[in-house]
Formats: C-alpha cells, structure tokens, sequence
C-alpha cells in the first residue's frame, strides 16, 4: 500500500454528491463499508488485484445504503493505491453460512499487500489529478 497525497483530502460533502462525482470516473462504494466509515475504489488493472482506493468517514447522519447514504455528510481521507494477489477459481474449502443458502466461495487475497510497480503508482497519480481537476467544490 502507498499513500498519495491529494487535495481531496478533507474535502467534506455529502456522500451522494461524492459519490456520484466519483461513479463518472469508475469509483464505486467498496462492500467493506458500515455507517461511520468506508472506501471508493476504482481498479486499475484488468485483473482486478491492482485499485485506487480514497476512505472515507461519516462526519454527520449515517451511511445506511445507497438511498438513506445520500444524506450523509462525509470526509475524505488520504488516497491510497494497493495490490491484492489472488488464486484464481473458487475456494475448494468453501463452507455454507449458518444463515442463509450463499457460500463464500472466493479465497483470501494470497498477499494483500503485495508490492506495486512504480507504473501503477503513476497511473493512481494520474487518476487523482483528473479527478481533482474537475471536482468542483
């Protein structure tokens, strides 16, 4: 992981405005978010194992979805990019969920932190800056 530094850092919005500013530049709202806190991660790789990733908190209300989330007021944190390796195919060790009939059926990141290439740190650079430029606040 390699933090990058970026005006969008502490920028304060609410999220459906963040949001959707984001989507036009192929973010999307990661899974691993709850009410107080989450991600926008963009891939930057066809593999999906390379991302661009901005965090985010709840500075007001709370994230509860894509409707109830419009009316949260976030904060941007530091932009990062990182590199997950992955086995590709599903997990052979898959087991039900005690609730419900989905398995998880997707391995663990081999490394979830591998190390990057100095290319996709500058393409991550270079995605920061267009979205910076034309993010008018």
């Amino acid at each position: 992981m390699i933090n990058l530094e970026s005006s969008l850092e502490n920028i304060e919005d609410r999220f459906v405005n963040i949001d959707t500013y984001l989507c036009k530049h192929n973010f999307s709202l990661a899974g691993n978010w709850d009410y107080k806190h989450g991600y926008l991660d963009k891939r930057l790789d066809q593999e999906r194992m390379v991302w661009l990733r901005i965090p985010f908190r709840v500075t007001q209300g709370s994230l509860d979805g894509e409707c109830g989330g419009c009316q949260a007021m976030i904060r941007l944190g530091r932009p990062f990019v990182f590199r997950h390796i992955y086995n590709k195919g599903t997990d052979k060790h898959a087991a039900p969920h005690l609730l419900g009939a989905v398995f998880d059926q997707f391995q663990s990141p081999i490394d979830p932190d591998a190390s990057l290439d100095e290319m996709w740190v500058e393409e991550a650079k270079k995605v920061l800056v267009e979205v910076e430029t034309g993010y008018l606040h």
